[in-house]
């Protein structure tokens, strides 16, 4: 790995860490995400705790247990993985398909990267996504429970998780075919949010097409020559896609905070799996994997460029492309309407925002490792 990015990621590591991980409720052995930093007496309590923000905490967790392996961030994680099930009253699952598929990613990953296994989760979580496929409903898997929106941040995810857990590689494949024919731009080739009662929701938000990805690679590198050219020919009018119209200056645009801050995290995380995992040799596959690790790349200096320093760590921001704002104790902080979190007042307040520029960090060090050792 390119020191300069360990040392990055390391900091943006460290950051979150110091200004976010605390005991629930004071009990020992345990750890969660606080949502925002300044953080308020009820924060610190958890009063509220984003499921699946704490998903991608664990992520970046294991994203760092992978790039330097310590028995004390083992130690973390395992208490994070506790923690999330102790806060979600002792369960593992909840009504949201999307939320459920991420924190499948990261248990799979802290079992197999970091050896923190629940044996009971994975197969629980994996039946939620295999039961919810209803094609004679227009799906694909639902948004949420009880609920006809059918949507690339639910299919992408859970697919990714499928074509990684087991033996349902064929689910993955059916969820990756649903999305290629429903819910691609024919004009600009990006992924549309989602499909309800038949009508096209025709929001595209870059974590859409970072789920695509990720699953369309994982195919890729999982499938039979004949299958593989078609999910590898996705990835490269995706990534294409991506770059003329969510990178148009090489940096990923920002989605403010709130879950919104946790978007361009995602699509580095995936955008960094196509520049590592993305199989093959012909011309095209080459392009793909460079024009990925290019906007990795390009995206990471850039967050890092305009980022705010804190105590001596990093505090990154909602836009990669412009000034960090120093988050103040005071405002709105985000919430939980509908469905989603919205944005605290200031954006970088987040730990959303905060976890999407450590999450980034981890993508840089991941893709200069492979270019070393491909020159090597």
């Amino acid at each position: 790995m390119d020191q300069l990015w360990v040392n990055r990621a390391a900091t943006s590591e460290a950051a979150v860490t110091r200004r976010h991980l605390r005991r629930l409720w004071g009990l020992p052995g345990t750890q969660l995400g606080v949502v925002v930093w300044p953080a308020t007496r009820r924060d610190r309590r958890f009063g509220t705790w984003h499921y699946w923000w704490q998903a991608h905490l664990l992520d970046c967790l294991v994203d760092a247990q992978q790039r330097d392996p310590q028995p004390e961030r083992r130690t973390r994680i395992n208490r994070q993985v506790r923690t999330h099930r102790l806060r979600n009253n002792f369960r593992w699952t909840n009504n949201y398909y999307d939320d459920m598929a991420w924190l499948a990613l990261a248990l799979e990953r802290a079992a197999r990267i970091a050896g923190v296994e629940r044996h009971r989760a994975l197969p629980k979580l994996a039946d939620q996504f295999v039961n919810a496929w209803v094609p004679e409903d227009g799906g694909g898997i639902p948004w949420r429970k009880q609920d006809q929106f059918f949507n690339a941040p639910a299919n992408g995810p859970a697919g990714i998780f499928l074509a990684r857990y087991g033996d349902r590689l064929k689910r993955a494949e059916q969820m990756g075919d649903w999305i290629d024919q429903t819910l691609i731009d024919p004009e600009t080739h990006l992924v549309f949010d989602g499909i309800k009662a038949g009508s096209l929701v025709r929001a595209q938000y870059t974590y859409c097409q970072g789920v695509v990805l990720g699953l369309e690679t994982e195919l890729a590198a999982r499938t039979g020559a004949e299958v593989r050219a078609r999910h590898a020919a996705r990835v490269h009018r995706l990534v294409a896609a991506v770059k003329e119209h969510m990178a148009p200056s090489g940096v990923l645009k920002g989605s403010g905070g709130g879950d919104g801050g946790l978007f361009a995290g995602i699509t580095a995380r995936y955008l960094a799996l196509v520049a590592t995992v993305l199989p093959g040799d012909s011309a095209d596959d080459a392009v793909a994997r460079d024009t990925a690790r290019d906007i990795v790349l390009s995206s990471a200096r850039s967050a890092w460029d305009y980022r705010q320093t804190v105590d001596g760590l990093p505090l990154f921001g909602a836009s990669w492309d412009r000034d960090a704002e120093l988050p103040t104790g005071g405002g709105q902080e985000a919430q939980f309407v509908g469905g989603a979190v919205n944005a605290s007042e200031t954006a970088e307040r987040d730990l959303s925002v905060q976890l999407s520029g450590w999450m980034l960090m981890e993508a840089a060090c991941n893709v200069t490792a492979v270019t070393v050792g491909r020159a090597a």
